[in-house]
């Protein structure tokens, strides 16, 4: 049996689910300065498959990379870690 290439995972919070079956997450980062050694936060926004419509927004969730599905989508929805209270 063939190996699958390993496939990027990340872990964010689900800001629009607005649209069918997708869902945007964004992604926080924190990257220390090379020279000033002060902790920068950046946010990277994805657009996940939801196929189920079950997230909401303010959940933690896992998405993971695929093949690409429309334009912009091009990651999945593995998994809902946490529902907004």
């Amino acid at each position: 049996m063939e190996n699958r290439n390993l496939r990027k995972e990340r872990i964010g919070l689900v800001v629009s689910n607005m649209m069918d079956k997708s869902v945007v997450v964004t992604v926080e980062s924190r990257e220390k300065h090379p020279m000033y050694g002060k902790f920068i936060k950046s946010t990277t926004k994805f657009m996940a498959h939801d196929e189920k419509n079950d997230c909401n927004i303010g959940d933690t969730v896992k998405i993971m990379e695929t093949k690409p599905m429309s334009k912009n989508k091009c990651w999945r929805l593995v998994e809902i870690i946490e529902r907004a209270k």
